[in-house]
């Protein structure tokens, strides 16, 4: 059966280990495919568990953090068809088909127990006015007003809510809304993406681009002496920096900074798609890494905001835009956000559930502080030259192992309210957030719908602004998420942004670097 755009309703084919498909090829016959109302009664009888030390984390009132995930439509969104598809998929974890319990009798505890799972209590359609004149304010106040509110307990800890209205970048909208305590970023990306499929090859997962891994320790040993005493004198001096700034250090006040309590403000979504082909054109041209790219274009877009942002208060016709109205010495720090696996990029789903594999399911993320260079450049490709220093340095450091370990150490020698008072303090000590996260090479389809882009960002932490690079096919979507109170003009940010990539991309082509 299909519907009038030919998004077919058909029983897709679950998601399995190998050990489940092996023992499917062990029996005759069977149709493939999970009855939600068995599957259900079997989740009833399964054993409780309880929540990772992350995990309650996430549930402390200052760092109640949820993930958000825009996902624009090319045709109109049938929600019937989600209805049919999601207990095939996104409801086989059994984080998604669980209750966040607190045992009182048991010193306020925290466990998830399976549930029956009433999908219209998590599906959320919204009667909406076809015709009405701004569908992408429409589309992004209901997100930001969404953001006003948090996950009702009594059920599983997510929702989706679809809105059938046309916008400038696509037929239909949905908004994926998930806490932060179910998984982590790369981890609930692998899940979202396990219930797509190519729109080229119905029945193929996405493909995404992995990272080779390397032999770390036959490439340490195979270095100098220097480079080995440089590593860990790297890693001394991040970890010390990190451990300073839960004591005391912390970024310049600037426009981007948030004050105290930021945590609980609701946040504007804004986001833009661009060209994944001019950004790898400077990532050629110039030797780098895309997230060199992504890092240096940001760089860029913070400066050019922050001077304008100073100039405020200058008459705009003496040409206060165009000088330089910065301060100097301007501390600025973002929280880069690292994937500790063992194996690095996003893993498919099939494989993270699947046991004695390198892939783990859950919040397994280390920081990175990463200071930025906030000053004005004649040459455009200095702030990706300056960004590339600096990362590169990070590479040779092992912060994002130690901070995670730090905070894990926390939490079980204090408790889990002196680990989230450290995590609440050396992230309100920075300025803001960033993440770059690789997305499928083709086409995709979320159970037939072909999907135009991906946005995905969260809110709920102590920053005023976190900045989300999200790639797909050959488009890179810049997203961000604001504090109004403190950035009361996100969409210039976000132009800034884009600006900062174009100035580089011409930059590039006119010293004819480009091959």
């Amino acid at each position: 059966m299909e519907t009038e755009e030919g998004i077919r309703l058909r029983k897709p084919t679950p998601i399995k280990t190998k050990r489940e498909e092996e023992e499917e090829g062990r029996r005759d016959g069977g149709e493939a495919g999970v009855d939600i109302r068995n599957c259900n009664k079997e989740m009833t009888n399964v054993e409780e568990e309880p929540l990772s030390p992350a995990a309650r984390l996430f549930h402390e009132p200052n760092f109640n953090l949820h993930i958000v995930a825009i996902m624009g439509c090319k045709t109109r969104i049938y929600p019937e068809v989600f209805k049919a598809n999601l207990p095939h998929t996104l409801l086989r974890h059994p984080r998604f088909s669980s209750l966040l319990v607190v045992d009182e009798k048991n010193e306020g505890k925290m466990k998830w127990v399976r549930t029956e799972v009433d999908l219209d209590k998590h599906i959320i359609i919204p009667d909406l006015d076809p015709n009405m004149e701004s569908p992408d304010q429409f589309v992004e106040d209901y997100i930001y007003n969404l953001s006003k509110t948090t996950i009702d307990k009594s059920k599983p800890l997510w929702d989706l809510h679809l809105l059938n209205l046309k916008t400038s970048e696509a037929e239909g909208t949905g908004i994926f809304r998930v806490h932060h305590s179910l998984g982590d970023g790369t981890s609930l990306m692998s899940l979202l993406l396990a219930c797509t499929r190519q729109i080229s090859n119905p029945e193929a997962l996405p493909t995404i681009p992995v990272k080779k891994k390397k032999n770390d320790d036959k490439r340490v040993f195979n270095r100098g002496f220097w480079w080995v005493l440089k590593f860990f004198w790297n890693t001394f001096a991040d970890v010390f920096m990190f451990m300073l700034t839960a004591l005391c250090l912390e970024d310049t006040k600037t426009p981007l900074k948030g004050p105290p309590g930021s945590e609980f403000n609701p946040r504007r979504f804004v986001y833009q798609t661009l060209s994944l082909d001019d950004m790898k054109l400077i990532k050629n041209a110039m030797n780098l890494t895309i997230n060199d790219v992504a890092l240096g274009v940001t760089q860029a877009g913070l400066s050019r905001y922050l001077n304008r942002r100073y100039g405020d208060n200058e008459n705009k016709d003496s040409g206060a835009e165009k000088k330089n109205n910065l301060p100097e010495k301007i501390r600025l720090r973002s929280t880069l956000l690292i994937n500790i696996r063992p194996a690095a990029g996003i893993q498919a789903l099939a494989d993270m559930m699947e046991k004695n594999t390198e892939a783990k399911w859950g919040n397994w993320i280390g920081y990175v502080l990463l200071p930025f260079t906030i000053a004005l450049r004649d040459d455009p490709l200095d702030y990706i030259r300056e960004a590339k220093t600096t990362i590169d340095r990070k590479k040779h450091s092992l912060e994002a192992i130690y901070t995670f370990s730090i905070a894990e150490l926390v939490l079980k020698l204090f408790g889990i309210k002196r680990a989230s008072a450290l995590s609440h303090r050396i992230i309100s000590h920075t300025t803001m957030c960033f993440s770059n996260l690789v997305g499928p090479l083709e086409e995709i389809g979320f159970y037939g719908h072909p999907m135009a882009f991906l946005a995905p960002s969260s809110y709920g932490q102590p920053h005023a602004l976190v900045i989300n690079f999200q790639s797909y096919i050959n488009k890179m979507t810049i997203v961000l998420s604001v504090d109004e109170e403190t950035i009361p003009d996100p969409h210039l940010l976000c132009d800034d942004i884009v600006q900062s990539l174009n100035l580089i991309k011409e930059a590039v082509v006119a010293r004819g670097l480009v091959n």
